[in-house]
């Protein structure tokens, strides 16, 4: 499951949502793995900010938006 995986990523650190799709094994589900990020109905506990785009930019965040997912991944330490 998707969210279990998320909570498996460590403070300070990102994964990929092609990353995410590849642990669940499901490695083509990379646009699932971002429709369970913004379904996710508690941001904080399921750690949905660490997960960013392939090509390392931030990408939507259903918990507030893109600047929130900046100001929650420079608290964890992550520029």
């Amino acid at each position: 499951n998707v969210w279990n995986q998320l909570r498996k990523v460590p403070h300070g650190k990102t994964v990929t949502y092609a990353q995410v799709a590849e642990k669940i094994g499901s490695p083509r589900a990379a646009r699932a793995v971002g429709g369970a990020c913004g379904a996710n109905p508690i941001p904080l506990f399921i750690p949905c900010h660490r997960v960013i785009g392939a090509d390392g930019n931030l990408c939507g965040f259903g918990g507030g938006g893109v600047s929130v997912k900046r100001k929650l991944l420079a608290l964890e330490g992550i520029k």
